[in-house]
């Protein structure tokens, strides 16, 4: 159901049906009994609750975003989380009610329910936790080649660079900051441009594409991956350069150890190298983006109230101008 058709009463925002008794209802349709126990969980760009069933474990329950995914394309993440566990891979998938589905519906929204799975987010500065990380996600890739995604869309600097650009200019940027990100904003693209076009062909395959230590649990000594939300094509790369931080030597030591373990079980392709900091930009530009197109659902002005002030607006071109500077070095190398 398209926000326009939704009745007058709820046009403030989508998620502002997601009330407990509504999350119940919705998870009862698949045959669970609640035991009115619901607790909000960290999420964004859906909605994410841990429900409580009668006399089971609690389940996460999650409300996708309407507009934002087709039933498609979820689903074919679905798919691609069971092929990555049907290899052994210690994946988060969703559960399957008795007709083999994934994903349901109810009253316009769109949601599947997943195990509670304990853990703590993953030491990044701990070297030998990369070279574990390195190892999986090595595993993860040689499936991730296997087949493209076929409605999922790709990484590029079109979707995260210019469409977030153009956006923000039009809608947000201050104007007396306009002709300054206008101009910082336009140079890294063309840096990007001229990087890419360098690296010549680059292979894309099926990655998570939100790899950082909030959509990894840490239990049982080793890292299992959750929410494949932001899962699309991208260079194998994307998932790499978000382990990465710190100076350059710092990172340049961090991305040995991930290459030492992603090597065990995959071929680094050196040739990536320079693209860490074009993937950075890309990330850093989109980011901006997401937060000004989802500025209308009242959880964003709530928790990210340092947004959109002219003291963000000027540290964010200032950290563009930093990325400038960054792309015109070269690359980090292996040790």
């Amino acid at each position: 159901m398209s926000e326009d058709k939704m009745p007058e009463h709820d046009k403030t925002h989508p998620f502002e049906r997601l009330t407990p008794s509504f999350l119940m209802d919705a998870v009862e349709t698949q045959g669970f009994w609640c035991d009115g126990r619901t607790f909000p969980l960290n999420s964004y760009e859906n909605r994410v609750y841990q429900v409580g069933i009668e006399e089971k474990e609690p389940l996460i329950a999650k409300f996708y975003r309407p507009n934002r995914w087709s039933r498609e394309q979820i689903l074919e993440e679905h798919e691609f989380s069971f092929e990555l566990a049907e290899h052994e891979l210690p994946i988060v998938t969703p559960l399957k009610n008795e007709e083999g589905n994934t994903l349901f519906d109810y009253q316009g929204f769109m949601f599947s329910l997943f195990p509670r799975k304990g853990g703590h987010a993953p030491e990044l500065d701990n070297m030998d936790n990369l070279f574990v990380l390195g190892r999986l996600l090595g595993r993860m890739h040689r499936v991730g080649e296997v087949k493209p995604f076929t409605h999922r869309p790709e990484i590029t600097t079109q979707n995260f660079g210019y469409e977030s650009v153009a956006f923000v200019s039009e809608h947000f940027i201050p104007l007396d900051l306009k002709a300054a990100y206008t101009s910082v904003s336009a140079d890294l693209l063309q840096a990007i441009d001229e990087i890419t076009q360098q690296c010549g062909e680059i292979k894309k395959i099926r990655v998570h594409g939100d790899c950082h230590s909030g959509n990894m649990l840490w239990r049982d000594d080793a890292p299992h991956f959750v929410d494949f939300d932001d899962a699309r094509m991208a260079p194998a790369m994307q998932d790499i350069w978000m382990l990465l931080s710190g100076d350059r030597h710092e990172q340049t030591a961090q991305l040995s150890e991930i290459v030492d373990g992603y090597n065990e079980f995959n071929d680094f392709r050196t040739t990536e190298l320079r693209l860490i900091e074009v993937l950075r930009s890309l990330r850093i530009m989109h980011y901006s983006a997401w937060l000004a197109k989802r500025w209308e659902d009242p959880a964003f002005p709530h928790s990210f109230n340092w947004f959109n002030t002219s003291r963000y607006w000027g540290e964010h071109i200032l950290e563009l101008r930093e990325q400038m500077v960054i792309l015109d070095q070269a690359p980090l190398k292996m040790i």
